[in-house]
């Protein structure tokens, strides 16, 4: 049996989890808010690795670790921004009025 287009939808948020990336992105408090633990641990990781970085001198170490993190957060915030990022039960994450495929 088919879910229904509704069982398919998020309860999450769509603004919370938008602005959530776009402000705390490189920290990971977007996973964690929509229940995606695991990247939620590799994104703060990445982050707590380029503060030691930084603050042991080893730029080189610190900018990588930012690039990919940067890099990450991007692509995640995009995903959601176009209603195409799942939440950690594989639900999608909506935005106002977005059509679900049947």
């Amino acid at each position: 049996m088919k879910p229904k287009p509704k069982e398919l939808k998020s309860t999450k948020k769509y603004r919370t989890a938008v602005i959530l990336s776009a402000i705390f992105g490189v920290m990971g408090i977007h996973h964690f808010y929509v229940g995606r633990w695991i990247m939620g641990l590799f994104d703060l990781g990445l982050f707590i690795a380029t503060l030691i970085a930084w603050f042991e001198g080893n730029l080189f170490l610190c900018y990588s670790f930012f690039i990919i993190d940067l890099t990450h957060t991007i692509y995640v915030t995009t995903l959601l921004l176009i209603g195409q990022y799942k939440d950690g039960q594989g639900r999608l994450i909506c935005y106002p009025k977005q059509k679900l495929n049947k």
